[in-house]
């Protein structure tokens, strides 16, 4: 069996929710609300010079030798000390040099809501699982809007996700193995998704300021209502006998896919925690990097947020996009539940393949004090994993939580201002 549709997928997800929501909480004011909470300082104590990067390292398809939920489960909790030094980071210059900063964090609290433990279950092995539920996003009424429009294409091979005008949020193995920066990372691009050129000749003439202003004001209209444009999309055409699946097919192959705007990385940001020399082996929960782009994007980036559980939410999914190797120059769409978390990882049943490693993970709940739905990113997927179950090596798909003290680490990066870091 082919792709699931896109419209089905999102339409099915939709009314989980619904349903959920009617039985479990009629007042939709707890389970769908992004939590408000405080978040700890990180601030820059030191930085010193280090010496440039040899760039020998090879990309990997896979991970191996991960140490993840089971083989965490006996060790202790972090002191603070010991997360100053795995939040401590490397910065990576467009011009091959380094530099380490070491960091303080201050007004660190694990309150109650925060995941401490988790059980174990049952799991099924990472493949595409039967009915290959992803969505190829060929539509540029769709993959250049919002949220499809955040996903970026990294040139080492992986993806990432716009969390700023000028920062991407991607997987660290991207970039450095552990122990080396990737060959090619001295030249590093991002490609973020844009419409074809027009023929000469062919474009939209100017209408004057006015005209102007109001295709801007429709634009972000067509932002805040995509969901439900996609969600709600051709129901006439499932209706008939097989004649909306042909419309579908026809409109896949014949619409006009969209090109990538490549621009240059100024620097690049890695946790010291994803080093081997600091912790003995390659740490999934530290799989995450930061790269600046020398030249912002117009396009709507997507904010950070933290929530304590997903399995506890509402039907309990996640959403990501990317550029899977299978599918070379199509954006993949997909969403699933999550079957195991812990405080640092996610262990999911998302269909994916090489390629889309360091997608962002997304949910969406209302903002505090009012109806309006809102994204944001809880995790980056860290892709196809072998990871340490009880002494032997088993693949799961794995995605890296955002957690506090990950959120203030990053938020710093981003704004250079940990003062602008302290809640959402």
């Amino acid at each position: 069996m082919g792709p699931v549709p896109l419209t089905l997928l999102l339409c099915v997800s939709a009314l989980a929710v619904l349903v959920s929501a009617a039985v479990d909480d009629p007042t939709g004011q707890d389970d769908y609300t992004w939590p408000q909470r405080k978040f700890p300082l990180v601030q820059e104590k030191q930085t010193v010079h280090l010496g440039s990067s040899e760039f020998l390292a090879k990309p990997q398809t896979e991970l191996h030798g991960i140490c993840g939920i089971e083989c965490q489960q006996g060790f202790p909790e972090p002191s603070l000390d010991d997360l100053e030094q795995l939040l401590s980071y490397e910065t990576m210059y467009e011009n091959g040099t380094r530099t380490l900063t070491t960091v303080t964090i201050q007004e660190l609290n694990v309150s109650n809501d925060w995941m401490r433990g988790s059980g174990l279950h049952t799991r099924r092995r990472r493949e595409v699982y039967g009915t290959d539920t992803r969505f190829t996003i060929a539509d540029k009424q769709y993959s250049l809007k919002y949220p499809f429009s955040t996903s970026v294409k990294i040139s080492t091979g992986c993806s990432g996700v716009l969390v700023s005008p000028k920062h991407v949020l991607t997987a660290a193995h991207c970039i450095h193995n552990g122990t080396d920066y990737l060959d090619g990372v001295q030249k590093l691009s991002v490609g973020v998704l844009k419409e074809r050129s027009r023929r000469k000749g062919k474009g939209r003439k100017g209408k004057g300021r006015k005209g102007k202003g109001q295709r801007k004001h429709k634009e972000e209209e067509e932002d805040e209502e995509i969901n439900e444009n996609i969600e709600i999309g051709e129901k006439q055409e499932r209706k008939g006998k097989g004649k909306g699946r042909r419309n579908r097919s026809r409109r896949s192959i014949t619409s006009e896919q969209p090109s990538f705007r490549w621009t240059r990385v100024k620097q690049m940001q890695v946790p010291k925690g994803w080093f081997k020399g600091i912790s003995g082996n390659v740490v999934a929960d530290y799989d995450y990097a930061i790269l600046e782009l020398k030249r912002a994007q117009k396009t709507k980036y997507m904010d950070l947020g933290v929530i304590p559980s997903i399995k506890k939410l509402p039907a309990g999914r996640i959403h990501f996009s990317g550029f899977d190797d299978d599918r070379p120059g199509n954006l993949v769409y997909r969403f699933c539940s999550v079957s195991e978390e812990s405080n640092d990882l996610l262990y999911q049943y998302c269909d994916a393949k090489p390629g889309s490693s360091g997608s962002g993970v997304y949910i969406r709940l209302k903002e505090p004090g009012k109806k309006k739905w809102k994204r944001k990113i809880i995790g980056v997927f860290s892709g196809h994993q072998w990871v340490d179950v009880n002494g032997m090596q088993q693949d799961y798909n794995v995605a890296v939580r955002i957690t506090p003290p990950k959120y203030a680490q990053i938020c710093l990066w981003v704004h250079g201002d940990s003062s602008q870091c302290r809640g959402t």
